[in-house]
């Protein structure tokens, strides 16, 4: 079983069911990803998302990776990588994949770049985020290409339009 938490803060309002969408995504996220089995597994797996505002992703931004900005989405895993693929090893029932941290204002202001909905870009980080958390990266050319696969695959099961695709002018 799957649970999401989220914290709806600043600069997310409007009719939107953020937990719906939260919910959607990291379940998605993980179906696409080589760790699809923890959707049937017998442990809670917990992912922490947290909607909040361009200030509070800067001051996050600058303690954990000394980059005095904000950023769109922030991934914190809690699982080392290397316990992945043997999580039926949780001795209390519970795997805690990690936490996600969106930027209101950034993210807003990238999806008016992109021409979707807020709604679709904020899916689009949250997947990657949740790939973040499982221990995918795109530190190089390879695991980016990787990853970027995962989450073109995960979006397009979802109906969202692949995100890196270049437009021809």
């Amino acid at each position: 079983m799957i649970e999401v938490a989220i914290s709806p803060e600043e600069g997310w309002s409007g009719p939107t069911d953020w937990q719906a969408l939260a919910d959607r995504a990291v379940a998605t996220a993980l179906r696409h990803s080589p760790y699809a089995e923890l959707l049937d597994a017998d442990a809670l797996v917990e992912v922490s998302v947290r909607f909040t505002d361009d200030d509070e992703v800067q001051g996050l931004n600058g303690s954990y990776r000394a980059k005095d900005r904000p950023t769109n989405v922030l991934s914190f895993p809690m699982v080392q990588p290397d316990l992945l693929p043997g999580l039926a090893n949780t001795d209390d029932g519970e795997i805690l994949l990690g936490d996600i941290v969106l930027a209101s204002g950034v993210c807003e202001r990238e999806a008016a770049e992109r021409g979707v909905p807020v709604e679709t870009h904020a899916t689009h980080l949250i997947v990657h985020g949740t790939l973040h958390l499982l221990g995918l990266d795109h530190l190089d050319e390879a695991t980016g290409d990787a990853m970027e696969a995962v989450e073109r695959a995960a979006l397009a099961a979802i109906g969202i339009d692949d995100p890196y695709a270049v437009e021809d002018d």
